[in-house]
């Protein structure tokens, strides 16, 4: 069986950037086109590869193709660099995209400059898709990603994993809020009435530290705010507590902008680099450039 090369890269054209007409316009070829190879391709395998829709997405078997075509495009990266004259017009000029899952508060914190770092000093382009930490192994698992930043410390089938170190975070509010709150200090009764801040439904950090706290699972009411960003400035502003990364939270705090709910009780979250196998050597300066960041922003495991 030969593979349509054609076929599989407007697959990967189109599940990248959404939609027939930005596919086309990236390969250079006009929107019917992308569409006949991608029909062809499906009735050939008997399967849908693409869902339509705004945005357009890859069913699982669609995946499957552009897990591989990530692969080939990394070859074909290295190929082009010793014979360039092998691109074809549909070719020329295209760079190849890694797909990169992380949770929020590694981008907002530190994994910003890791990757910064790293497309300064090669051509790749990058495709930041944010989860929770404990759901990034996922990605890898369905072939989304080729790499993550991740809770799991076990590696994902045909990944290696690198230990990062640990996010430290501190449960802070305003003065305001405490002072509103917890005038006889953070009782039980004055948590349960106490709003959070919580990022989304996956979020599990604020039960997390009220069970280290309290000793045992507590119930609180929340506001959900699905942006680092968002969580500081809430907090700044006395919308409710939340869990902050230490190096968002310590110039508010130093400041008085914001107080720790317990001082000294810290709640740590350990990271860790999976990343394909097939593809670490080729990205190893992606991981050089991660795991370098890392170990100088993020407490070391003892």
């Amino acid at each position: 069986m030969v593979v349509d090369y054609a076929a599989l890269r407007a697959v990967a054209a189109v599940v990248r950037s959404g939609s027939f007409e930005r596919a086309a316009a990236s390969l250079n070829v006009t929107p019917s086109a992308v569409s006949q190879r991608i029909k062809h391709l499906e009735e050939r395998l008997g399967a849908v590869l693409i869902e339509r829709g705004t945005p357009c997405t890859a069913t699982d078997k669609g995946l499957a193709l552009c897990r591989h075509m990530d692969r080939v495009g990394m070859l074909e990266k290295d190929l082009m660099a010793q014979l360039p004259e092998l691109a074809g017009p549909e070719g020329a000029g295209l760079r190849v995209t890694l797909n990169i899952a992380t949770n929020a508060d590694s981008l907002g914190t530190w994994f910003l400059e890791a990757i910064a770092s790293f497309t300064k000093a090669s051509d790749y382009l990058v495709n930041v898709a944010i989860d929770d930490e404990d759901h990034t192994a996922d990605w890898l698992r369905r072939g989304r990603v080729l790499a993550a930043v991740t809770s799991l410390e076990r590696p994902v089938q045909g990944c290696r994993v690198t230990p990062l170190g640990s996010l430290r975070y501190q449960a802070t509010a305003s003065p305001d809020f405490v002072a509103r709150y917890f005038p006889d200090g953070v009782t039980e009764d004055a948590f349960q009435r106490a709003p959070a801040l919580t990022f989304n439904q996956k979020d599990r950090l604020q039960n997390v530290w009220a069970r280290e706290v309290f000793g045992h699972d507590m119930s609180f009411p929340t506001h959900w705010l699905p942006s680092t960003q968002s969580f500081l400035e809430g907090s700044v502003a006395g919308m409710g507590w939340a869990l902050n990364p230490i190096q968002l939270a310590k110039r508010h705090l130093e400041r008085g902008d914001l107080v720790e709910l317990v001082p000294g009780k810290v709640l740590e979250r350990y990271l860790f680099w999976q990343i394909n196998r097939l593809a670490a050597d080729q990205l190893h300066e992606l991981s050089r450039s991660v795991t370098s960041v890392a170990r100088r922003e993020l407490d070391s495991r003892a």
